[in-house]
């Protein structure tokens, strides 16, 4: 039997997928696994048990992960899981920062009370709510993951040019591209580009990346979209931008005390992946990934350890995470067998050994080890 802890409500088409042999609970003290969505981490204290931890989503900041990687714990996320969802809010806050209709709305409501005379009101106040198509005018996008190409493919759709940028785009998903020009680095995007779209994770090569600097390499009026992390952008910055003319509008999904009932800014409360499609899809991801690792010893989208399945060719199989100066070759001698898929990511090293005659491996380098 397993223990699996949920930190935050998930969909119950997850958390049923993983069967008998699992005791799934808020309340548990020596999980195996533990499934989360947006509660943060960082202050928990790991227990032993804890073999992985699985994000019903695809932002991973409210985890320490490379603390995690140095303990053995796997931390998987669930890439694609909510990206039809996010597109479809990106392409609403495109043709909000375009026509004024959050502000246009909350005019209307202040026309209540009045009468027959509304219809006179609005036809001499909405010219105070004009703005332009998005049809014909040029989308940026800083990337194209599983998100960003949605996104792409559906504003190319509706009529706009799209150039991107991502250093990481594999060839894979660049054939998933309809019409999107590919430049080599932000600066190319922000120097043509009639909106921006940022869709990239929150780290230390990120953090802050659209600021003064970055919003000085921009046409003049252009109109900025953050759906993926707060920590993107310098807030300051971003006011000085509007209130100059520099930045016509700052659509987000992150409300932060600083920029809220700012001119300008329009900010929803982290809605991206607030759909039952998309809460449904991740917590069926994330269970399936806990569970393939749990009993098969198989890593399928981890963000701290190495990508390594294996189908089981019999006897005992041991999987070892270790760093990734480890010796395999006297990991394969412990365990007897050269039956071995390795896989490597920065500091960490897994392996996945099938037919072992021990699972006793005392090597220099290893951090933990199962049998299953």
């Amino acid at each position: 039997m397993f223990n699996v802890l949920t930190l935050n409500k998930i969909a119950k088409c997850g958390t049923d997928r993983l069967g008998d042999n699992y005791n799934v609970s808020d309340q548990c003290d020596a999980p195996e696994a533990v499934l989360v969505r947006s509660a943060s981490m960082h202050e928990m204290e790991m227990p032993e048990s804890l073999l992985a931890i699985a994000r019903a989503g695809a932002g991973v900041n409210n985890i320490p992960i490379k603390d995690c990687a140095e303990k053995g714990i796997v931390v998987f996320n669930s890439p694609g899981a909510n990206a039809n969802a996010v597109k479809e809010l990106v392409i609403a806050g495109l043709l909000m920062s375009s026509r004024k209709i959050v502000s246009g709305i909350e005019w209307a409501k202040t026309l209540k009370g009045n009468g027959d005379q509304v219809g006179k009101m609005v036809e001499k106040g909405k010219s105070n709510f004009a703005g332009p198509e998005i049809t014909g005018k040029t989308l940026g996008i800083i990337g194209l993951g599983a998100i960003g190409i949605k996104v792409a493919n559906a504003a190319s759709a509706l009529g706009m040019s799209v150039v991107g940028c991502d250093p990481y785009l594999s060839d894979a998903n660049k054939a998933k591209l309809n019409d999107c020009t590919i430049v080599e680095t932000n600066d190319d995007v922000y120097k043509v580009a009639d909106y921006i779209t940022v869709h990239v994770p929150l780290n230390d090569g990120t953090r802050g990346m659209i600021n003064s600097e970055s919003i000085d390499k921009m046409k003049d009026g252009v109109r900025i979209l953050n759906y993926s992390r707060d920590g993107l952008v310098v807030s300051a910055d971003i006011l000085s931008a509007l209130n100059s003319g520099k930045m016509s509008a700052y659509v987000t999904d992150f409300a932060t005390d600083d920029i809220l009932g700012e001119e300008g800014v329009i900010a929803m409360p982290h809605l991206g992946a607030s759909t039952p499609e998309s809460e449904d899809n991740c917590a069926i991801m994330a269970a399936d990934e806990v569970k393939d690792y749990l009993e098969n010893g198989n890593i399928v989208n981890s963000v701290n350890l190495p990508c390594v399945s294996k189908d089981k060719t019999g006897g005992t199989r041991v999987c070892v995470i270790a760093k990734a100066d480890v010796n395999v070759e006297d990991v394969k001698k412990a365990t007897g067998s050269e039956d071995v898929a390795v896989g490597t990511r920065g500091d960490f090293c897994y392996m996945i050994i099938d037919n072992a005659t021990s699972s006793q491996v005392d090597v220099e380098g290893v951090i933990r080890v199962r049998t299953l």
